[in-house]
This record gives structure tokens, C-alpha cells and sequence, in this order.
């Protein structure tokens, strides 16, 4: 399964100007790392969320999706499918209006839960991939 159409990875990627990254660090081996800079070389806005809350590419970090002060447009998962499920409720209470989990980052039951919610959500997908084929101009 695909997991999101075309039209909702175009959405999420033109319309959504702050991204949530959860798991983002200053490991620079890490996708999440490289996948963050994309996003703001491409003029997103991304906020770091990962329990040590670092400031990673000069963006204040929160140890949780809560913690931000500000809305979030949509929730960049980088962490192990067991724990995905977790997080995209959380962008549901946080009220994102999109959750993108990335490659190899798998939850069925997450997705209908999230979508329910009314949120758009792409899976098993990175967004730095998808940009030449689906991005804005």
C-alpha cells in the first residue's frame, strides 16, 4: 500500500510551513539530521523535537510536541514504527493539520486513527525524496 495519494504529498508539501521534526538531534550521521536541512533550504521552518531538546540548525528544540508554544503544521516522524503510533496521536492533540512518517516508518492502525482525526497523513515516505517529483516549484 502507498499509504497517501499524490495530491495529499503535494499538499502537505506546499501548504505546510512548519514541520515538527521528532527525533531530530545534532547527530549528523542521522536521516532525520540531513532530512531537516532540506526542509530549510526549501524555506520550512523546522522545529527539533527529541527528549534532549537541542538546538539543531539554529532552531530551539522541545523535549515534546506539547512543549511548543505555536502551532505546528505538520509532524515529521523519525522514530521506530512501535512508537510512531504514539506520536501521530499527539500531533492529533496538538492539533497539526498533517503527520509524515518517514521511510520504513509503518503504522496501519496510526494512520486510520490520524486520518480519522481529519489530519493528512503520508507513510513510508521521505519528503526530501518526494520534493523533486511532487514539491512546489
Amino acid at each position: 500500500m502507498t499509504w497517501a495519494d499524490e495530491s495529499d504529498i503535494r499538499k502537505v508539501l506546499a501548504d505546510c510551513e512548519t514541520w515538527a521534526v521528532v527525533g531530530l538531534s545534532n547527530n549528523t550521521q542521522r536521516a532525520a539530521y540531513g532530512v531537516a536541512r532540506f526542509l530549510q533550504s526549501r524555506g520550512k521552518r523546522i522545529v527539533p523535537v527529541h527528549p534532549a531538546a537541542e538546538t539543531v540548525h539554529g532552531e530551539q528544540g522541545y523535549a515534546s510536541l506539547a512543549d511548543i508554544p505555536f502551532p505546528v503544521d505538520c509532524v515529521d516522524v523519525f522514530v521506530r514504527s512501535e512508537l510512531a503510533g504514539s506520536v501521530a496521536d499527539q500531533a492529533v492533540g496538538i492539533n497539526a493539520r498533517a503527520v509524515w512518517f518517514q521511510l520504513d516508518v509503518v503504522d496501519p492502525d496510526a494512520y486510520t486513527r490520524t486520518t480519522a482525526a481529519g489530519l493528512t497523513m503520508v507513510m513510508n515516505r521521505c519528503p526530501a525524496i518526494e520534493w523533486s517529483r511532487l514539491g512546489p516549484s
